[in-house]
């Protein structure tokens, strides 16, 4: 799992039936960098898949991969990445 900042949303006009009503949020990686400073990732955007309808600037945990894919186990949904998670606070420690 990942940590990130939800820094927007997609809106689809045709989307795969399995997914139909959920959240797709932007997602902004972030690294032990921009977490250690309170900062922004560098990292490439993510799109998730967010069921717990996350709002602009939320601190997130998502998984991506086979596991991003699992809630749905075991039919096959196209899914690469999942928001798991909100985050109230992170230390990051060195």
């Amino acid at each position: 799992m990942r940590i990130g900042e939800v820094i927007g949303t997609v809106t689809l006009s045709v989307s795969d039936p399995k997914i139909v009503g959920k959240q797709l949020t932007i997602v902004q990686p972030h690294n032990p960098r921009s977490l250690r400073e309170n900062g922004t990732g560098t990292d490439e955007v993510v799109v998730c898949i967010d069921e717990l309808n996350c709002r602009l600037g939320d601190r997130v945990g998502f998984s991506e991969g086979r596991e991003a894919a699992m809630p749905w186990h075991p039919v096959k949904v196209a899914v690469d990445a999942y928001v798991g998670c909100l985050l109230d606070d992170v230390t990051y420690e060195t």
